[in-house]
């Protein structure tokens, strides 16, 4: 159980540095994974959990039904349900809802705007240790961490061969 531990902390600092370094969303297999921070779209998924997106393009076409994250004016993160879709000029508009809310969004969302679709893949309670590994404590701590363990391990590694390599030289001398 702690080696399972112990992986996937490594698989999530590996998943925010390597984001951070390309200065991009972290992907894993094509997909993108986002921390829900808000019950709006309960029971689809909780608060807390994690989610995976599909990344779309612009020429990407949504129904209504679909699951998307999009970016509002204010560049915040939103996950809510398409409930109608029109046509605007030469693009579509979409006006979503969060499943646990009362109204519709009072923006309409523009294509440019979705990020991508919620595939269905959900993991409860994981979203706190995605959001705590992007802090800056949380990535220090997910560097040093894993360092200390891997040191340790390699301390003790070291001082079993050590004791192998006595051990016979005492069993000779007796």
């Amino acid at each position: 159980m702690s080696c399972l531990l112990i992986a996937m902390i490594i698989i999530f600092a590996f998943a925010v540095i390597t984001s951070k370094v390309k200065g991009e969303e972290s992907t894993i297999f094509g997909y993108q994974i986002k921390s829900v921070l808000s019950g709006s779209m309960e029971p689809t998924f909780q608060t807390g959990s994690i989610i995976a997106i599909k990344p779309g393009t612009e020429q990407s076409m949504y129904k209504k039904g679909d699951v998307i994250t999009f970016r509002t004016k204010e560049e915040k993160m939103i996950t809510h349900r398409i409930v109608e879709v029109k046509q605007a000029e030469e693009q579509q508009v979409y006006t979503t809802k969060g499943d646990n809310n009362d109204g519709v969004d009072v923006e309409p969302v523009l294509t440019q705007n979705i990020i991508g679709e919620y595939t269905g893949f959900t993991v409860p309670y994981v979203g706190y240790l995605l959001n705590f590994a992007k802090s800056k404590v949380g990535t220090a701590v997910l560097l040093i961490v894993p360092g200390v363990i891997l040191l340790l391990y390699g301390l003790f590694s070291m001082f079993q061969a050590i004791r192998g390599i006595e051990d016979p030289k005492k069993e000779q001398s007796t």
